[in-house]
């Protein structure tokens, strides 16, 4: 409370030192208003301030009453002036247009595939024929240095991430979030972009962040665009969306729908060593869903330095999923001595909605700017899983042990968060950004867990659980960034009050913990001259785990197989560092180092007396990786860009672990080569093909195979270049695979996960609209971030 007040106090006196302002609009002859034009006010022939119009809004600032001189200019026009008494409550320019035009003038940029920042690399989905057509999911896995494992976790350069959509914090991950992104277009996402060391603006949270950038209509009058398309494997999905904008005047209607069908499968192939028994265990899900997504917002213009903003997002999801696994139970001479078959039906569904009420005001024409958000992010699941599992002696009768569960479950997740952000010019290279946060997160998740036996079902209090966490936290920052000289420097540091409780009404334990951390981030780069430049960056770091990992309710795959949460989790902590040299902006080699203390990760325990194998979660000791990662971006002729990465990378796992301890240490490498091709420019007739691979690897306590995807693409414009066809076809080797083993004391065990992978994906996109000059870009809360739920 005491940081919040001190920066009330330094900074609110900021906000009412404004200097006189006046408004005025310039239009062409006909009344249309003329945007980016320059707008410069003049006293005595001395410069007093500018601006540019704002769909042809402007706003001036001067120093006292007078004679002023206002000059506008645009390129097309004639310079327009005239003289003005201020003060004055408004002013009207019009322009009249160039006598001399040239018939028609073709001004073309494309963005590249990826492009480099200073603290990010951004994906441009829109420009990649491979990650169009699919789910935002498929579009996610395909951004340089994102992998996925067989829990669908998200990594990005081997680091743990926070998922943003629109510079905010989904309330997903694993299953929940693979499922979310899958129900998404991949045609709605304009960018990805990669925070590999997060500047403070954003939560702490995170080794690294991802932020998937939707698209947003950017013209005037009424624009429209829809989509859809055709994903083939083993079955059938299909998706459908539109996506709109409505700008005139003062308001701006925005909204995007999307319709999402899936049916995939997944198999998982487990093969544990007990000692004196082998047990393999193959095993597929199918996965049925329908997902709705939808998105709805309006902006007001209050005045020219004013907006006020509403926004709504929400994403519902039905599904099924279907499961069998039959496990085969041998003795060390590899004699079947029994086998249990194991059927698993499970109806689910989910919603998660965000309510955001945004106030944006720039003073100064825009040199300073204060941001204020207020959300309300509910979210709801339910499953309501059937486990049979039946057993068979080796001669094929049937044992009279059976196990028939029902185990139905909730989770519920409230969040509320206000932030409000304060930025301000500091000089002519400088630029403060300062913010202050306070959100709350309940999560209400109740399990239950019957015996059937036919129709009749008796619950069973021991394996059935409630559990309940709480968490606030209020946060502030500051972060500074500009030039000096050759240097352009970014910096930052934001601190974080966090208190947890985490109760279980039906084990009746309790774990509370609250902690004050510091998180400071430093960019820093030199340009030797116009080709070379050198760039050094740090960041402090923690993770936090997800809900569903502190859940400590036992799921029961089998009788023999079970998961179960861990309340008593604690953060992790990480130090990122890279420093990197470029080389005319095509060609960069940066060295790395990350290290993670108390890192918690998934473990499986095998029980060797009653041959139970159960899959947990448990902070270890260290995980550090430090590597060389080189990229190229070539232009060997006008129809052929090339994008090439490899990362080459040392790693080591340390820790205490059972009764033991282990250190393990491993060189690897991945590598990323992406090609596109222009075949026809007049018709946009482009290929696209992309290959990655990822040598074997470890991860705690586990040992990693290799990986490796290749995929091909092709699109073209049609009708007039009004419309966009794009055929894709992923993982043509089907050979994206996850393998991993155990091997530590008496603990061996082996596993194969493989996700449909290979696909063929057909996808339209129709776009119909005005194309005048384009509007502002604004951006509202989705630059902020609201509280970690996951």
């Amino acid at each position: 409370m005491k940081n919040i007040i001190l920066f009330i106090l330094i900074f609110l006196p900021g906000l009412v030192c404004a200097q006189l302002k006046v408004t005025g609009k310039v239009t062409d002859a006909a009344g249309h208003p003329l945007d980016a034009a320059t707008i410069t006010l003049i006293k005595e022939q001395k410069q007093v301030s500018s601006a540019f119009a704002d769909l042809g809004n402007f706003t001036l600032s001067y120093n006292g009453s007078g004679t002023y001189i206002v000059k506008a200019t645009l390129v097309g026009y004639q310079p327009a002036q005239i003289e003005v008494a201020l003060p004055k409550d408004s002013i009207t320019i019009v322009m009249q247009p160039n006598s001399k035009q040239l018939s028609e003038v073709t001004i073309s940029y494309r963005r590249p595939l990826i492009e480099r920042k200073i603290d990010r690399v951004s994906f441009n989905v829109e420009n990649s024929i491979l990650a169009s057509g699919g789910s935002a999911w498929e579009a996610l896995t395909k951004a340089p240095g994102v992998q996925v494992n067989s829990s669908n976790e998200v990594t990005a350069n081997r680091k743990g991430v926070k998922i943003y959509m629109d510079g905010k914090p989904l309330q997903l991950s694993g299953e929940d979030l693979s499922a979310y992104l899958q129900g998404l277009p991949s045609d709605q996402v304009s960018q990805i972009e990669v925070f590999s060391n997060p500047p403070a603006r954003f939560e702490a949270e995170g080794a690294s962040v991802i932020n998937i950038v939707t698209k947003k209509g950017k013209k005037e009058g009424f624009n429209l665009t829809l989509n859809s398309g055709v994903l083939q494997g083993i079955y059938t999905g299909y998706n459908g969306g539109a996506t709109f904008n409505y700008r005139n005047n003062k308001w701006n209607v925005y909204g995007a729908y999307s319709y999402n069908h899936r049916h995939t499968y997944q198999d998982h192939n487990t093969d544990i060593d007990f000692g004196n028994s082998l047990w393999s265990n193959p095993s597929r899900n199918t996965y049925k869903s329908n997902t709705h997504n939808y998105r709805l917002g309006a902006d007001y213009q209050l005045a020219n330095n004013q907006v006020l903003g509403v926004l709504v997002t929400g994403n519902e999801r039905r599904g099924t999923t279907q499961g069998n696994a039959s496990t085969r139970i041998t003795n060390n001479q590899n004699v079947l001595d029994s086998t249990l078959k194991t059927d698993l039906f499970s109806p689910g569904s989910g919603s998660q909605y965000t309510y955001n009420l945004n106030y944006n005001l720039k003073l100064d024409s825009g040199r300073r700017g204060l941001n204020i958000d207020m959300d309300y992010s509910p979210y709801r699941t339910s499953s309501n899983a059937y486990t049979d599992n039946q057993s068979f002696y080796a001669d094929g009768s049937q044992s009279p042990n059976t196990f028939h569960i029902y185990t139905p479950s909730t989770q519920q997740i409230d969040i509320y968060s206000g932030k409000a952000d304060y930025n301000f010019k500091a000089g002519k290279s400088w630029d403060v950004t300062s913010g202050i946060k306070y959100s709350s997160t309940k999560s209400r998740n109740n399990f239950s867990y019957y015996d059937r036996a036919g129709d009749v079902l008796t619950l069973i209090p021991a394996n059935s659980n409630i559990f309940t966490y709480r968490e606030n936290t209020a946060a502030a920052y500051t972060s500074l960034s500009g030039t000096l000289g050759k240097w352009t420097l970014q910096g930052g540091l934001r601190a974080e009050y966090t208190r947890a409780k985490g109760y279980s009404e039906t084990l009746d334990s309790l774990n509370q913990r609250n902690y004050l951390k510091l998180f400071p981030t430093v960019y820093a780069q030199y340009k030797l001259n116009d080709d070379n430049e050198l760039q050094l960056n740090y960041a402090y770091r923690i993770e936090r785990p997800e809900y569903n990992r502190l859940n400590p309710a036992k799921r029961f795959l089998s009788p023999y197989n079970i998961y179960v949460g861990n309340p008593s989790l604690q953060p992790a902590f990480v130090h990122n560092v890279e420093l990197s040299y470029t080389y005319k902006q095509q060609y960069s080699a940066t060295a790395y180092y990350t290290s993670t203390s108390d890192v918690f990760t998934n473990i499986n325990i095998q029980d060797n007396q009653n041959k139970i194998y159960y899959g947990t979660h448990a902070n270890l000791g260290l995980s550090a990786i430090a590597g060389v990662r080189l990229t190229a971006a070539l232009h060997p002729t006008a129809w052929w860009d090339i994008n090439t990465t490899a990362d080459v990378y040392r790693q080591r796992e340390a820790s205490a672990y059972l009764n033991g301890r282990f250190d393990y240490h491993m060189y690897s490498f991945a590598g990323n080569l992406n090609q596109a091709f222009t075949i026809n420019s007049k018709r946009s007739l482009k290929a696209e093909i992309n290959g990655a691979y990822y040598a074997p690897g470890i991860q705690g306590i586990y040992r990693n195979g290799h990986n490796a995807q290749v995929d091909a693409g092709i699109k073209t414009n049609i009708l007039n270049n009004a419309a966009t066809i794009r055929l894709a076809v992923n993982d043509i080797f089907n050979t994206n695979v996850n393998r991993a083993s155990i091997n530590f004391q008496d603990q061996r065990s082996s596993f194969f996960h493989h996700v449909e992978s290979r696909t063929v994906a057909l996808s339209f996109t129709y776009r119909l609209g005005k194309n005048i000059a384009a509007s502002r870009s604004r951006v509202t809360s989705s630059e902020e971030e609201r509280k970690r739920a996951q």
